[in-house]
Formats: structure tokens, C-alpha cells, sequence
């Protein structure tokens, strides 16, 4: 098996040469270490809690499907306040890779090279190479999604043009202006 290096905190390469027939479990409970690292990846305060359970099947011919969910507790900043905001993430993973020169890899494209993509059907297989893949980077791209891009705290609101109309915002330099107005 060759070394499989990943940019993921919570890489978890596996060696599909030999997957079992039923498959094979993976549970990914990510340790304090880990967290930080996606939260600094992901731009949170924190991830309080990260599991992945996957399952690793061969699919069709030579192709490998990876299937489970992704749970998170995650804390990011409120982007009204910049308050703690706390999070559930609970994403399904599915995804399915084929080796590079696999045949069905290459099925979805047109004579002049190009791919169609159905926009409503299911994501297309990715390719790989070698004999091992990182479902845990999977997971993670998963748990991305999962993230609420816009947090924002109960009751915050921005202020809107309405209220800037309402009560005008006097600076300092206004204010001593109007003082010293007063007083010619």
C-alpha cells in the first residue's frame, strides 16, 4: 500500500485492494487535536464534537462507494454580533470513486471531450490512483457543507436603511460643530 498523503485533519486512507466482501466500518471520533485543526480549517470557533461513520463497499467492476453520515458540534462567530453561535451538523456522505483508467469513468462524455452533467441527478464517480483512497477527506467535504455560511444569533439583526434614516448617527466632529454653531 502506498502512503496516501492528505491535507485533511481527519484523513483516514484505506487500502481498497483488499476490502472485505460485506465491506468495511470506519468510525472517525476526531480527538481535540483534530478539531482545532478543523475549525481552523473551516473558519469556526470550535468543533466540540466530530464523528464520521462510513462504510467502504466495492461498487460495479472495480469502483469503491463510501456511504455513512457526519456529525458535528461546532461553534462559529454570529456575522451581526461576532457572538459564539453553536451548531448541529448532520450530513449523509456518499460518494463513489473509480480508478483512473476505469472505462465508466470515462462514460458521460461526449465525442468532443466534453462531460454532461445532469444539474438534479446524483454527482458523478471521482477517479483515483493506486489502491487506496481517503475517506476521511470525504467526510470532511461533507462536514463543510454542512456549515452554516451566514450564522446568525437569535433576535440579531442588521440595522437597515430604515433605521439609519430614523435616528441619523452624529459624529464627534459634528457634534462640536453644532455646539460651537450654538454659542456664535
Amino acid at each position: 500500500m502506498k502512503n496516501v498523503q492528505t491535507d485533511s485533519p481527519v484523513g483516514y486512507p484505506v487500502n481498497v485492494a483488499r476490502l472485505p466482501q460485506k465491506g468495511m466500518p470506519v468510525l472517525i471520533d476526531a480527538d481535540a487535536a483534530q478539531r482545532a485543526a478543523l475549525a481552523g480549517a473551516h473558519g469556526l470557533l470550535s468543533v466540540e464534537r466530530y464523528r464520521a461513520d462510513l462504510l467502504v463497499t466495492k461498487w460495479k467492476r472495480n469502483g469503491i462507494k463510501v456511504s455513512g453520515r457526519v456529525e458535528a458540534e461546532i461553534t462559529q462567530a454570529c456575522i451581526v454580533t461576532l457572538e459564539p453561535v453553536t451548531a448541529s451538523i448532520d450530513e449523509d456522505v456518499e460518494g463513489v470513486f473509480l480508478p483512473e483508467e476505469s472505462k465508466l469513468g470515462r462514460q458521460g462524455f461526449n465525442a468532443a471531450g466534453e462531460i454532461l452533467l445532469d444539474a438534479e441527478g446524483p454527482d458523478g464517480p471521482e477517479t483515483f490512483t493506486g489502491d487506496t483512497i481517503d475517506v476521511g477527506a470525504l467526510a470532511e467535504e461533507f462536514f463543510g457543507l454542512g456549515i452554516d455560511p451566514y450564522p446568525r444569533k437569535t433576535g440579531a439583526a442588521a440595522p437597515s436603511a430604515a433605521d439609519a434614516e430614523a435616528e441619523p448617527i452624529e459624529s464627534e466632529f459634528q457634534k462640536k460643530l453644532r455646539l460651537i454653531s450654538k454659542k456664535l
